[in-house]
């Protein structure tokens, strides 16, 4: 059975546009036909079924993609082993799937869409299969961490610093699902702000949410000594190599500060000394919550430049505008390698005005993490 990503485009295009009934009546069908999986899901189901539209939309748009499609569905492998996925449930997930898409692509739907359908989630299922069994071996599927520093920089965000209990492995520029013993079975990403350390902590940039269960907890809740749990670590945001010889353009918006603070990190330890220039906004000088550190590391490494940018503070004595209009103030970014972190809108902004200016795709890096609260 071969795959036919044509027919599997074709018919998700139909449901696409009424995703969040498909996503609401896939949860239903899934938890009717196996009741026993609801235990393994948090009590509201709103963010996951936004993750579950996010994740089906990117597998589908990428399936002529093989390459990529193979890493992205071995990490979401390897990834929900922290929620107690096994070979198993794969099946009955698999029959949701299937009735989901039959229910809602119409007259799109035939023998031969269905068969392309099949032969897409069996491969799918099975790469995610593979990668969870050998990580099962290396691994753990999460990680007890304590929270040895807790620092409250504004009223709504905190720099969280956390002790694994066991050594975890990552790259600079990756993240983390978080859960907080406050809410069982609900989990959120954040960015890891730091490089890796000789000492194993990882520190976290938190923004709490208006309504975010999660964010919440860790900002108004926990404090030093409280244990969350950590899932593996993921995303591919990672830093140039050390035989990259290009500047480097770092564009953080927000929290959307760790990711890149945490590459920045990589390239001094790494011994180069490219030209960066750290761009770091917010919307007041009170929500530069971390420039002071930026500041000490300026002046350790005269060839990192922070340039800190406000929008919407008027009487602000720095540069203000939005970062994606500061981008464009400064010189041409085409010879750079380009990082960019923060708000969905801001990021896309930006990306777009780098590739409008010549920037190769290829250069520029992006791994956006939503507020999923």
């Amino acid at each position: 059975m071969s795959l036919n990503p044509r027919l599997i485009k074709e018919s998700f295009s139909s449901i696409q546009p009424v995703m969040g009934k498909a996503a609401a009546y896939f949860y239903g069908r899934l938890f009717a036909e196996s009741p026993h999986l609801r235990g393994m899901f948090p009590p509201a189901m709103d963010v996951q079924r936004e993750r579950l539209f996010r994740a089906l939309t990117r597998i589908v748009w990428s399936l002529d993609s093989p390459d990529g499609l193979g890493a992205y569905l071995g990490q979401l492998g390897r990834d929900h082993r922290k929620y107690g996925v096994v070979a198993e449930h794969y099946t009955a997930v698999g029959n949701a799937l299937l009735a989901t898409v039959r229910r809602f692509s119409a007259d799109t739907w035939d023998a031969e869409v269905e068969a392309a359908w099949v032969a897409a989630y069996t491969a799918a299922a099975n790469l995610m299969i593979d990668a969870a069994e050998a990580d099962a071996g290396v691994s753990p599927a999460w990680w007890p961490a304590e929270v040895v520093d807790h620092e409250l920089r504004t009223p709504g965000i905190a720099v969280i610093t956390l002790r694994p209990g066991a050594p975890m492995e990552f790259t600079a520029g990756q993240y983390v699902s978080v859960q907080s013993a406050r809410w069982p079975r609900v989990w959120r990403t954040y960015s890891i702000a730091n490089a890796p350390r000789p000492d194993n902590r990882v520190r976290l940039h938190v923004r709490a949410v208006g309504g975010g269960w999660v964010s919440t907890a860790l900002v108004s809740h926990t404090r030093i000594g409280d244990t969350v749990l950590l899932g593996p670590p993921v995303g591919t945001m990672v830093p140039p190599g050390e035989d990259n010889p290009r500047d480097i353009l770092c564009v953080a918006g927000g929290t959307g500060l760790a990711p890149i603070k945490a590459v920045v990190e990589h390239v001094i330890a790494s011994g180069r000394r490219p030209n960066i220039h750290l761009l770091f906004g917010a919307r007041t000088a009170a929500e530069l919550y971390d420039l002071a550190d930026l500041i000490r590391m300026e002046a350790a490494f005269p060839w990192l430049r922070v340039v800190p940018v406000v929008s919407e503070e008027p009487a602000y004595d720095g540069l203000r505008g939005t970062l994606p209009g500061v981008v464009q103030r400064f010189h041409s970014w085409t010879e750079h390698e380009v990082y960019v972190c923060g708000p969905d809108a801001m990021v896309d902004e930006t990306v777009r005005l780098l590739r409008g200016d010549g920037v190769p795709p290829a250069r520029i890096h992006r791994d956006a993490i939503r507020a999923e609260e």
